[in-house]
């Protein structure tokens, strides 16, 4: 049974903006085929730009975070926020980063009991409260960070990961996105 990856229109390739079209096609190139979220939010270019623009400065830029462990970010928060796209699409990622088949589904399931350090065990815990309870955050949360090594920039990035996903969350679950059948089995 075929269903659609969006409740929304999803635009036609050729009728997508060039530079929207090229980031498409760049990333199909690269991974083989073109994952939903791109075809999805296409049927609003300026949004689409937004969002791939803050997504990269958020996940692709040098931080003190490794790549795996904003991946967990990801994933941990969309587990809760029970986004079937994000933690599907992001699972992969994550098990690619940290080059584990298992970490993806454990941090999916109960990052509390995953194979991570107690630092990324801190780093999820705050990243879960600024998800479901941001106005609870306080200097005792900050403080617990600070004594497993994170600083300002580090907390920083954590809350703006588990804030822009939860808003991706939310978008995802709207729109009833489907993850790519293709992202199921990357790196297992």
């Amino acid at each position: 049974m075929t269903h659609p990856i969006s409740r929304f229109d999803v635009p036609e390739l050729s009728t997508m903006p060039a530079d929207i079209r090229e980031r498409i096609e760049a990333v199909q190139a690269r991974s083989g085929f073109i994952p939903n979220v791109f075809l999805a939010l296409a049927h609003r270019p300026d949004e689409f730009r937004a969002f791939f623009a803050y997504h990269d400065a958020l996940m692709e830029r040098e931080s003190n975070l490794s790549k795996a462990e904003r991946e967990m970010i990801v994933v941990a928060t969309s587990a809760a926020n029970e986004c079937q796209y994000c933690v599907i699409a992001h699972g992969a990622i994550l098990r690619i980063r940290a080059k584990n088949p298992l970490i993806a589904d454990q941090v999916a399931t109960n990052y509390r009991k995953a194979d991570i350090t107690t630092r990324q065990r801190a780093m999820l815990d705050f990243a879960m409260k600024v998800s479901q309870s941001a106005q609870a955050v306080g200097e005792d949360d900050i403080a617990i960070l600070n004594s497993h090594g994170f600083d300002e920039s580090d907390i920083w990035d954590i809350t703006s990961i588990a804030a822009f996903f939860a808003l991706s969350n939310r978008i995802a679950n709207v729109s009833a996105m489907r993850p790519n059948d293709e992202f199921y089995s990357l790196d297992r």
